[in-house]
């Protein structure tokens, strides 16, 4: 069994060394791939102002978070969650640093950055040049996501799944025979593909050989050719 954890966070801005804070974090249990539709939802209140501009990106206002818990209390209740699954992220560099600067802040060790899966890396790899954003890639793939109006981490996080399903190989990512492919995607996105075997009920072998009037019929459609080759011998 394989179990992953699909997360995104929203914040007050760009930089955690500066102060800037967590506001929501979403995140969603994957196992073998697919959302068991067991989920992890919280708002924060994160102590200073929300600037114009992060509350244009997700329209979370302080009026809104002022009665939200702070993050040391909501994380213990994420780790267990996360428990030492993997972490898919669109940018994991970002929501990383985040998170542990708010772990190190709440008294907690950092989350191990190798614990991340980048689905922008993976990405960039698989459509090298192609547009990386959450919706460049919901586009690609066909995901509907007319309904996300504003960033929201729970909300993304379920278009990353499906984006993630579709960067390692679609609804049924273990289909692939060794070897078979464009060569696209690296070592680690392939080997975290499920094998699948089929069992196939065995079928009698059905009978083949041309019947006397089959074999009459060529032979008259033969004769109505010029120098056939079915009638050459081996010198021509």
């Amino acid at each position: 069994m394989t179990r992953e954890i699909v997360l995104d966070t929203e914040t007050t801005g760009f930089k955690p060394e500066e102060g800037d804070r967590v506001v929501e974090i979403g995140a969603l249990e994957l196992i073998n791939h697919m959302p068991t539709g067991q989920t992890f939802h919280v708002y924060l209140n994160p102590d200073r102002d929300m600037p114009a501009e992060a509350e244009r990106v997700h329209g979370l206002t302080e009026a809104f978070l002022a009665d939200k818990p702070r993050f040391e209390d909501e994380a213990e209740r994420m780790l267990a969650f996360f428990g030492d699954a993997p972490l898919v992220i669109h940018n994991a560099a970002f929501d990383m640093a985040f998170l542990n600067a708010e772990l190190s802040r709440a008294g907690y060790p950092p989350l191990a950055m190798d614990r991340a899966i980048d689905t922008v890396q993976m990405a960039r790899r698989k459509y090298p040049g192609a547009p990386a954003s959450l919706d460049a890639l919901c586009r690609r793939f066909g995901i509907e996501n007319a309904h996300r109006t504003l960033h929201g981490a729970l909300l993304d996080s379920e278009l990353l799944a499906e984006v993630y399903l579709e960067l390692i190989g679609g609804r049924e990512p273990g289909l692939h025979l060794a070897g078979e492919g464009d060569g696209s995607g690296s070592d680690e996105d392939r080997s975290a593909r499920p094998l699948i075997r089929t069992d196939r009920p065995y079928r009698e072998p059905r009978p083949h050989s041309e019947t006397e009037a089959e074999r009459a019929a060529h032979a008259a459609f033969i004769a109505t050719l010029k120098n056939p080759i079915w009638t050459r011998d081996e010198h021509g």
